[in-house]
């Protein structure tokens, strides 16, 4: 039997718990996404904020729940800051292509292959400058969050080291497109390594212990629907009487291979929790299960498909309703330049936007927070008592509040 699935001695043990109500949750995400739509995305960073500040407070260790200070306000301003920062970047980059003879608009034959080639080429070096950004963006976000996130009235917080963070993940993602995959367990190691080994909760830091090596348990399921990948392709390319053997097969790896990343993610959180260790030897143990987290995205995504479309039944009738009335033998150019016809490609777009903000908020009650309550559930402290004599710490100076996460839609969730 393993470390990580060894039962617990229940004495000196603190255990997960999640208090959150799907009603309050569903109102709150419903109310915020159109405010946010009417907004034209400006409330987006309020909402975070807001809905952040529920699942914080609805998660509460041993009674004792989280708390989230960060506002809406900071957000924004540090979202104005990284976009004005991210198009500078992005321009002098251009400015430079420019000089080499590049630029995404060329005054050659749109037909002419080496014009197409150099646009081509120009657009995937904008894309590939922007991988460090996202990288940089995520340890920044994750220091962000922690410096505004409180629990039994101490904060957390993290060293700075988001340059530090993007060369590593660069070099590694490398690494492991070059090895097709082999060394990803290295990658997954090194980062989480990287950034807990300098993260606080007050004045106790975070290690990380362990051997990327115990990650290749995780990765089974990936293994083998590789391994069906090939003997799929194998089989088409041998035999064309084996071909629909081998187009099964390939869907079934296809299967098999979502299944495993999953299977991979959950793992690697169960084993790298395992050997995380805070301040005077507190340790974790997180025993989520992949059945559970498929189950819950299946069912979630069925419930929050068929609940959609039942809110929006009334919304069809009354669509229905109005293009049988003024679809009548109308010219469509005259229809559409009427009152009557701009009512009605309004409603059509309240529908819309109606159904995209409502099918988020059932996202986050049926997919959402069921996640983060079996991931809270099964996490345990052990040596909890030794909790008791951490003390508060200075309060890290995070100035751009996860602009550049805003601003490139990446960043710690929530």
């Amino acid at each position: 039997m393993s470390y990580t699935d060894a039962p617990l001695v229940e004495e000196d043990v603190l255990h997960g718990a999640y208090r959150g109500e799907g009603g309050r949750l569903f109102w709150l995400a419903l109310g915020t996404g159109m405010l946010t739509l009417l907004t034209l995305g400006i409330y987006r960073f309020w909402a975070k904020a807001r809905i952040r500040r529920y699942l914080w407070s609805a998660t509460a260790p041993g009674g004792n729940p989280f708390e989230y200070t960060g506002t809406g306000l900071e957000k924004f301003l540090g979202f104005l800051v990284a976009v004005v920062i991210l198009a500078a970047y992005l321009g002098i980059l251009n400015v430079l292509l420019l000089f080499a003879g590049f630029s995404i608009i060329i005054g050659g034959d749109p037909a002419d292959p080496m014009v197409a080639l150099q646009q081509i080429l120009v657009l995937y070096i904008n894309l590939f400058a922007l991988i460090p950004l996202i990288y940089f963006a995520q340890y920044r976000a994750r220091r962000y969050l922690l410096s505004r996130t409180r629990w039994r009235g101490v904060r957390f917080g993290a060293e700075k080291g988001a340059w530090g963070y993007t060369w590593r993940g660069c070099l590694l993602a490398l690494v492991s497109a070059f090895t097709l995959g082999l060394l990803s367990p290295l990658a997954t190691f090194q980062l989480e390594k990287y950034t807990w080994d300098r993260t606080w909760y007050g004045d106790a830091k975070f290690s990380q212990g362990g051997k990327w090596t115990s990650l290749y348990r995780a990765m089974i399921h990936v293994i083998i629907g590789v391994v069906l990948f090939i003997g799929a392709a194998v089989l088409m390319v041998m035999d064309e009487q084996l071909a629909l053997l081998g187009f099964v097969i390939f869907f079934v790896a296809y299967i098999w291979l979502i299944i495993g990343f999953i299977y991979y993610q959950v793992h690697a959180w169960r084993i790298l929790a395992a050997h995380k260790v805070l301040g005077d030897d507190i340790r974790f143990r997180s025993l989520p299960r992949t059945g559970t987290i498929i189950g819950t995205y299946i069912v979630g995504t069925i419930a929050v498909s068929l609940l959609t479309a039942i809110a929006l039944i009334p919304v069809g009738f009354l669509i229905a309703g109005f293009a049988s009335v003024l679809g009548g033998g109308a010219n469509p150019n005259d229809l559409f330049g009427s009152p009557q016809g701009i009512l009605f490609i309004a409603i059509i777009a309240f529908a819309y936007i109606f159904a995209i903000v409502f099918a988020g908020a059932l996202s986050m009650v049926f997919i959402t927070q069921p996640i983060l309550r079996h991931y809270v559930e099964e996490t345990a402290v052990i040596g909890a008592t030794k909790l008791d004599a951490i003390r508060q710490r200075v309060g890290d100076d995070v100035v751009d509040a996860e602009g550049f996460a805003d601003a490139l839609d990446v960043g710690a969730a929530f």
